[in-house]
């Protein structure tokens, strides 16, 4: 048996068996690896090599600063916000929901934590309401997706990692193709809503408006503060977020007072936790990786992938369709690491940009957390609704061809993501 078949049918067994996904990378390396006779020395060295970089700082200040404003109450006082502004229009509800995870995933960086965070307050509003049981719950879990999409997203960090473009760029990159996705989702729940018979809420008047802005601009604040600050020159991608995580704590415990000194310890072990998580899944993810190109493997399926392609518009259907059906079973990073070595140098060959490559990727990778049997944020949603996966799968569908269509203008017209790198950079 070939090293390669050794390596992808021991992780596909592993996978099948429900083993955690870092867990099998890690094991199929090391069966690939004493396949091929590779000194066991290199296992360590590889897996600290590839998580001990500056750059990968980035993600436990990013989970503790996401950490931080969730307990800080800053969701609630989104969702107001956005309810002050919109939730008097018909449907206007759904609105609140898309919006309000589009701000929230400029502070959490993450799709299960967005919907985690505003799920508990958005999903039972929207049942009083009549919207019903299903389409709330698969409303958030889509919306709650963007939460990778728009910056400050560790996705980003470890494409960054693997692939060598700024950070800031793709931060950068990153803003319009989330809000792209947004739009669209508003526009079917729209749709959706004229069949059901929704009530409207009263209008806020505009000192109510007023009133939640300031209650809410903290908040609003620090995505303002991280690209600003990496932009403006004043600190790396890095650097940014430990300010992010002390502007947080600041505002948490001296603006809105709502985190004490003895949370402190139980947001502190939380991040440790969520980082932990995080670096196994890149270490072992990096060493799955890293025997693919030392053996050849990642060479051979990039030329492959070359030569079946044969044009630009088939190249980036068929990473589409990989990369969607890779959603469906393994996290984000874990794909990043295994396949941005195999596909970026097939881009490059075709004159793709690395910067709208990486937001393309991930925003596959993001509706993979909507898609059973690994759809994170479907578990998620669930829990807080109390409905089955069956019918929150079901539900999800119209939301999740809207966000094929965002895909799909964001693969094929690069331009809509490279237009506020192309003009920052003028």
């Amino acid at each position: 048996m070939s090293i390669a078949a050794i390596l992808f049918l021991t992780f596909a067994v592993l996978l099948l068996a429900n083993i955690p996904i870092g867990i099998g990378l890690g094991v199929a390396s090391v069966a690939a690896m004493m396949k091929d006779g590779l000194p066991m020395e290199l296992l360590s060295m590889q897996m600290y090599a590839n998580i001990a970089k500056f750059l990968l700082l980035a993600i436990p200040f990013f989970i503790l600063a996401g950490n931080i404003m969730e307990k800080a109450g800053i969701s609630s006082r989104l969702i107001n916000l956005a309810n002050k502004c919109v939730g008097h229009i018909s449907g206007g509800l759904a609105i609140v929901v898309v919006i309000t995870c589009c701000f929230f995933a400029a502070i959490s960086g993450s799709g299960p934590a967005t919907v985690a965070a505003l799920g508990s307050i958005l999903i039972p509003a929207m049942m009083k309401m009549g919207y019903g049981e299903e389409m709330p719950s698969a409303l958030l879990a889509t919306a709650g997706a963007i939460g990778i999409i728009i910056p400050p997203s560790i996705a980003y960090v470890v494409y960054g990692s693997i692939s060598g473009v700024s950070i800031g760029k793709i931060f950068m990159a990153g803003i319009i193709p989330g809000i792209l996705m947004g739009v669209c989702l508003i526009v079917v729940a729209l749709i959706i809503c004229k069949k059901k018979n929704i009530k409207k809420m009263e209008k806020a008047s505009a000192k109510e408006r007023w009133i939640a802005f300031k209650d809410a601009i903290w908040g609003l604040l620090m995505p303002v503060i991280i690209l600003g600050g990496i932009y403006g020159g004043f600190f790396t991608p890095t650097e940014a977020a430990a300010v992010a995580a002390v502007y947080g704590l600041l505002v948490g415990v001296f603006v809105y007072k709502s985190i004490k000194l003895k949370d402190l310890v139980r947001l502190l072990i939380d991040s440790a936790k969520g980082t932990a998580s995080v670096m196994l899944i890149v270490a072992c993810a990096s060493l799955f990786a890293w025997f693919c190109q030392t053996s050849g493997i990642s060479r051979q399926v990039s030329d492959l992938l070359y030569n079946v392609s044969g044009s630009k518009f088939v190249f980036l259907l068929i990473v589409n369709v990989v990369l969607l059906i890779a959603g469906c079973f393994i996290d984000a990073n874990s794909a990043l690491y295994i396949l941005v070595p195999i596909i970026l140098p097939v881009a490059n060959k075709f004159g793709y940009d690395p910067v709208a490559l990486g937001v393309f990727m991930t925003m596959n990778l993001a509706i993979g957390q909507v898609t059973p049997p690994v759809g994170v944020n479907l578990y998620v949603a669930c829990g807080i609704s109390g409905i089955n996966l069956q019918q929150i799968s079901k539900a999800v569908i119209p939301f999740m061809l809207a966000s094929l269509v965002a895909l799909l203008l964001i693969t094929y017209i690069p331009e809509i993501t490279l237009l506020l790198p192309n003009l920052l950079g003028k």
